[in-house]
């Protein structure tokens, strides 16, 4: 079986913010794939079903991102899995925007979702990395990552988002190298095409940060992460 956590800030101010391309991403997976609606345990949001042969639960921590680890961990024992069962997507700062990256291991990065998951469930996982840019200026970085992608953002994040959908059956078969020239194929051939995310929605009613945004608003602040 594999966990795949998606991380984000929980509440609707926060759907559309950079920190939360996470939970976009696991959101676009649940629906590709025709997973069970969404769900409570684990002091989180799950989404069960499969990718290929795999038994596969979706996980969106609902502690905010520092605790992340809470929610991942408790799953994690419950189910009796190692790290390695463990796959996790998140915002990079050090990619540039539209890029992805797959390791496995190494360090937190100053992500402070991912240093929680470190300490409640050790280092051996695979980190689906999701380039969001870095402002340039670290003491921008919070207002940054807590703050709504740009509009000129959505050309790549629509096809980016779609394409982990479409292609994260391949890291269920440990196809890292396979699975990433998928969605760099994706992004770059939406960007060449001049298939804009603002011509997708039209046509679909609406982007994956809409279908994302839940229907109740939550009054609680999020730590920064």
């Amino acid at each position: 079986m594999l966990l795949v956590a998606g991380l984000g800030n929980p509440g609707r101010q926060y759907a559309g913010h950079r920190h939360n391309v996470g939970f976009m991403a696991a959101d676009a997976i649940s629906r590709r794939h025709s997973f069970s609606p969404w769900s409570k345990k684990f002091n989180a949001l799950i989404s069960e079903g499969r990718l290929g042969s795999e038994k596969a639960l979706l996980l969106k921590p609902q502690t905010f991102m520092n605790l992340s680890g809470q929610a991942v961990g408790e799953a994690m024992r419950f189910y009796k899995l190692a790290s390695s069962d463990l796959i996790v997507l998140y915002d990079e700062l050090d990619l540039a925007p539209g890029k992805l990256r797959v390791k496995r291991g190494g360090g937190h990065g100053g992500h402070n979702g991912i240093k929680s998951i470190d300490a409640h469930c050790g280092k051996d996982y695979r980190r689906v990395r999701i380039g969001i840019g870095h402002p340039g200026d670290k003491a921008r970085v919070n207002a940054h990552v807590l703050s709504d992608f740009a509009k000129s953002d959505h050309e790549w994040l629509e096809p980016l988002l779609e394409a982990v959908a479409d292609n994260i059956g391949l890291l269920a078969d440990d196809d890292e190298s396979g699975f990433m020239n998928r969605v760099s194929l994706a992004v770059r051939g939406k960007a060449e095409n001049g298939d804009t995310v603002d011509q997708k929605s039209k046509a679909k009613g609406q982007s994956h940060i809409r279908q994302a945004r839940p229907k109740s608003p939550s009054a609680k602040v999020p730590e920064t992460g």
